[in-house]
């Protein structure tokens, strides 16, 4: 998916490919694995990721992809780092990367198939529809949001307190 999105907005699809391949690099690692090896890079662990670890699949993928795949294009680096819980600057990389990931044919909700139709037509709308239906989601579930996802949200047009 990350092709057919990077080909209808105009984004590298070479890179899209490369970050789309190696975005979960850390995806199967236990958590206290992830937390290790975050610590072991110094990598800053907030609030949030130490109480819900498997987040830190994406920033520790990132570092993975330049330490053992040699990835050197910080683009690329950063469309694998921001693809789960999103940021509030997204490239369009960054967002191509975050709903492929997030709209995955592997993925079943109510709204994905629409969503998917809009994504091919209107990236920052398809942001818009995937952030506010996992704010939603979460929010149901009793969950709490990511402050990186929320601040993804407000950017993109969602209040994750409104919902």
């Amino acid at each position: 998916m990350a092709d057919v999105l990077a080909q209808a907005h105009g984004v590298d699809a070479n890179a899209a490919r490369v970050a789309g391949m190696l975005h979960d690099l850390a995806r199967l690692y236990t958590p206290e694995r992830l937390v290790a090896e975050c610590e072991a890079r110094n990598m800053t662990i907030d609030a949030f990721e130490r109480a819900n670890p498997i987040v830190l699949h994406a920033r520790l993928g990132a570092e993975l992809a330049r330490d053992e795949f040699g990835v050197r294009d910080e683009a690329v680096l950063s469309a694998i780092a921001k693809h789960t819980l999103g940021a509030a600057e997204m490239s369009r990389l960054d967002c191509v990367v975050y709903l492929a990931d997030g709209l995955e044919p592997g993925r079943s909700f109510l709204e994905r198939e629409s969503i998917v139709d809009l994504a091919t037509r209107d990236l920052k709308g398809a942001m818009h529809a995937t952030l506010g239906s996992t704010v939603v989601y979460l929010a149901r579930q009793g969950k709490t949001v990511a402050p990186q996802t929320a601040a993804a949200a407000r950017a993109f047009g969602v209040d994750p307190e409104e919902v």
